[in-house]
């Protein structure tokens, strides 16, 4: 059924599909981060300060990884838990190191190397299915060239 469809039309579901998956990626994204269940997650930090639970803060360095002297020699306590380490400032003026989850442009950089790779199969596969088409192509045009010259 699918080698009956035109060109157009396989490219127009194509595209219609590629629309749709980003869609819901968005609406996806959007509807984790708002909904999300709402957990307490408990990070270790250093110089056991607690200010960020109690006052306002603010970020001063968004959530990196520690680097491997700081996981290996443990000077940083914050990141012997998850390898990862983000500064607070907290209204009293102290400044704290905490533990967090994952720094979030790791993962959209891992992300954006897998749609690459993706794309460049895509690209690959592409290219190796037309010369296969083009090769299955001339040896039928060969065969009815050879029958025709057999029948005349």
């Amino acid at each position: 059924m699918i080698e009956s469809c035109p060109k157009k039309r396989m490219l127009l579901g194509i595209t219609c599909l590629g629309v749709l998956t980003v869609l819901v990626l968005i609406i996806e994204s959007h509807w984790t981060d708002s909904r999300g269940p709402t957990r307490k997650r408990t990070f270790p930090v250093e110089q056991n300060s607690t200010c960020w639970e109690k006052e306002k803060y603010e970020i001063i360095k968004d959530c990196e990884p520690c680097s491997a002297f700081e996981i290996a020699s443990q000077s940083v306590g914050v990141c012997i838990h998850t390898h990862f380490k983000e500064v607070l400032r907290c209204a009293s003026g102290e400044t704290v190191t905490r533990s967090c989850d994952r720094a979030a442009f790791i993962d959209e950089r891992a992300f954006w190397r897998f749609e690459g790779f993706m794309f460049v199969c895509a690209i690959i596969s592409t290219l190796c299915v037309s010369a296969r088409k083009r090769v299955l192509n001339k040896r039928m045009l060969q065969r009815v060239q050879r029958q025709l010259a057999n029948c005349v």
